[in-house]
């Protein structure tokens, strides 16, 4: 099973430019977490930091318990053996092909055999439709490829936190599609903590247990996804809408006066610039048919009910809304022991707005 992954407080500047600060989140053993944000706020930053490649200069991250900002070199070097971690770009090595890229890891990590070794990268390769390009430079494929490459060998130490930095870029919505299946089958197989990076809105609607969002060098919101999916908070409606009225401009912040201007367009009837407006929680995907049991959404459905009676009354009603469709579900398809959350698309569906207490972190 994953372990659980927190921040306390957490501040990263570079220079004296202040990157995030105060920085407090905790992501659930076992569960698909996803970090959402404008581009510039830090979002990979923050991933560095998790696995220690970056140094926050205030605040404490515990991975499994123990505070890599305080620990010894080798300490860190074996929680880093905890890690699987796709990067932005890749991250591979220019002069090894795809085969032998994601095998370093259990050659660098493990005394395994090469055909050992072997086995487990085909395997990785196959899985992220690779097979064929194994002897492939990566300066001989497309970025695409190379994203998949990269996903292949954060995968072969079947890690217990896995880290993914914007997994759907350069890839065609196709791809991303099957990205997402994938990395919910791998959480459904191994129980891994995953931590998604990602700008993409249909990833962020549907794969999560949970979404935070980073705005203005502060956590804005962390919890159960029902939470930012439906939450008014002006930021995240406009980042999930994709809309240019509200907080975010093209250089991250605006002024009163430039929120006016567009503001007296939209009610002109000019286009905000989005294509829908997300008012309802979409069905969250299931690990395929045949896959384990995805234990994570019998914890997160628990977690939820628990925090119920700190909500207003027309939150537990949406979020007991979403309980009783998977509950149907579960009812009607009996192969499946435990079901996602659906907030249902039914109109009657209520808003949840923004709370906050142990279970939900926020910078409100």
């Amino acid at each position: 099973m994953g372990v659980e992954v927190s921040t306390h407080h957490v501040t990263k500047r570079f220079g004296s430019q202040t990157i995030w600060q105060d920085v407090s989140l905790t992501l659930p053993s076992g569960e698909v977490s996803a970090l959402l944000g404008p581009s510039g706020t830090g979002k990979s930053v923050f991933l560095k930091s998790l696995i220690g490649l970056l140094r926050p200069e205030e605040g404490s991250i515990l991975i499994d318990g123990t505070d890599i900002t305080t620990c010894s070199h080798k300490e860190l070097y074996e929680i880093r053996k905890l890690f699987g971690v796709l990067f932005q770009d890749g991250a591979l090595f220019g002069s090894m092909d795809l085969y032998d890229n994601v095998a370093f890891p259990l050659r660098e990590h493990t005394k395994k055999s090469e055909s050992e070794i072997r086995k487990v990268v085909m395997e990785k390769l196959d899985l992220t439709g690779l097979i064929g390009a194994e002897n492939k430079l990566p300066g001989e494929i497309s970025g695409g490829m190379r994203k998949r490459a990269g996903l292949a060998r954060a995968l072969v130490l079947d890690p217990q936190i896995i880290l993914v930095d914007e997994p759907d870029s350069g890839l065609d919505p196709v791809r991303t599609a099957y990205l997402s299946q994938l990395l919910i089958d791998i959480n459904a197989q191994i129980d891994a903590t995953i931590l998604i990076v990602t700008h993409n809105i249909s990833l962020a609607r549907t794969v999560p247990d949970n979404i935070g969002m980073l705005f203005r060098r502060s956590l804005v919101m962390f919890g159960p996804r029902e939470v930012l999916l439906t939450s008014d908070e002006p930021v995240v409606k406009q980042f999930i809408n994709g809309r240019r009225l509200g907080p975010i401009g093209m250089s991250e912040e605006k002024d009163e006066t430039q929120m006016a201007q567009e503001q007296a367009m939209v009610d002109a009837g000019h286009h905000d610039g989005s294509a829908e407006e997300v008012t309802t929680i979409i069905p969250q995907i299931r690990a395929t048919p045949g896959m384990p049991e995805r234990q994570a959404v019998g914890r997160r459905r628990e977690r939820v009910r628990e925090i119920m009676h700190t909500l207003p009354p027309e939150a537990q009603a949406a979020i007991q809304d979403s309980l009783d469709h998977a509950d149907e579900y579960n009812h009607d398809y009996g192969d499946y022991d435990e079901k996602p959350d659906y907030g249902g698309d039914d109109a009657q569906t209520q808003a949840i707005p923004a709370y906050r207490d142990e279970n939900y972190q926020s910078a409100g």
